[in-house]
């Protein structure tokens, strides 16, 4: 048995960003056939797109109660099919690590959380994941069918060059133990920074909360692909929304690109992007931890260097 299933998350009728990236994520562990279950209430859009970034089937579960986040029927209906397969995949947004466990139990089955990467080792799914708040990798053989939760980002989408077939799967009867209202989405609007390709975090450094102005300007330059993300500190400070918080205790980011700007690098806060792409770091303090986990350190006043660093970003883009 090698086929995998991948879980995939819906929101307001469409397929949250992330799927192929999930996709690809399975692609790596076998050569079978990969599935993606698709829970909701009604159509949702861009599940023809799922064939070409690596489904050969997408499943579709519909449910009245799938209008908003339904764990307790996720759960039981992507249990109720994952003995067909080797392994269930979700992906490691908040909602992802609420479901996963869930299905793992459902399943009697193990559950590896937030991995940042998996192959196979002879009949195991090797999996890898941070620890100890990021300071330390472990690495873990997943020898029965059980649950994967692949942290965003970790794997590029690719393109599977075929179009997936299409089938409906029944939803069991579950009890509905937890009810979501509604879902608040942030007052600004803006990108998740959980799925943007480039993540732009303040700190304490930036002196005043009206000063996230200039990361919101250099967000703006990137031409909708980045986020506004933030430390702990502003949070607790009320400087910046928790949605936008980055960290142990707030979202587990691994873009492409990530720009500390201010931010000393608590270990909490490393814990939670130290597996992005590339690292930018802008601090006025040389000695600042977040210099050790950088690719690149800029040691200077961020007042100066980001309006630069916009208008290069901005020179860049309009070549």
């Amino acid at each position: 048995m090698t086929d995998i299933l991948v879980v995939l998350e819906v929101r307001d009728g469409a397929l949250r960003k992330g799927a192929g990236e999930l996709l690809a994520a399975a692609r790596r562990i076998t050569d079978g056939s990969v599935d993606a279950l698709v829970c909701s209430a009604g159509a949702v859009n861009g599940l023809d797109a799922l064939g070409a970034v690596g489904a050969d089937r997408v499943l579709t579960a519909l449910h009245p109660d799938f209008a908003t986040y339904c764990p307790d029927g996720i759960a039981a209906t992507a249990a109720s099919i994952a003995s067909s397969y080797r392994a269930v995949l979700v992906a490691a947004t908040a909602t992802g690590k609420d479901l996963g466990p869930r299905i793992a139990a459902r399943m009697n089955a193990p559950c590896a959380m937030d991995v940042t990467s998996l192959d196979m080792n002879g009949n195991a799914i090797r999996v890898v994941r941070p620890v100890y708040a990021g300071k330390a990798l472990q690495t873990l053989d997943v020898s029965s069918s059980g649950v994967i939760v692949v942290r965003p980002g970790a794997y590029p989408a690719g393109q599977h060059g075929r179009p997936g077939a299409t089938a409906a799967v029944n939803v069991p009867s579950f009890t509905r133990r937890l009810e979501v209202a509604a879902v608040r989405k942030s007052d600004k609007g803006a990108l998740d920074v959980a799925e943007a390709r480039v993540v732009i975090s303040g700190g304490r450094g930036l002196g005043d909360p009206k000063n996230f102005a200039l990361l919101d300007e250099l967000a703006a330059a990137f031409g909708g692909e980045a986020a506004v993300g933030a430390s702990r500190a502003v949070v607790d400070a009320g400087w910046a929304e928790h949605g936008a918080q980055v960290g142990q205790t707030g979202k587990t980011v691994a873009p492409e690109l990530y720009i500390a700007v201010g931010i000393s690098g608590a270990i909490q806060h490393l814990a939670g992007m130290r597996t992005a792409k590339v690292i930018v770091a802008i601090n006025r303090d040389k000695d600042a931890p977040i210099f050790k986990v950088a690719d690149y350190g800029i040691v200077g006043d961020l007042f100066e260097v980001v309006p630069a660093l916009t208008a290069a970003v901005k020179q860049a883009r309009a070549h």
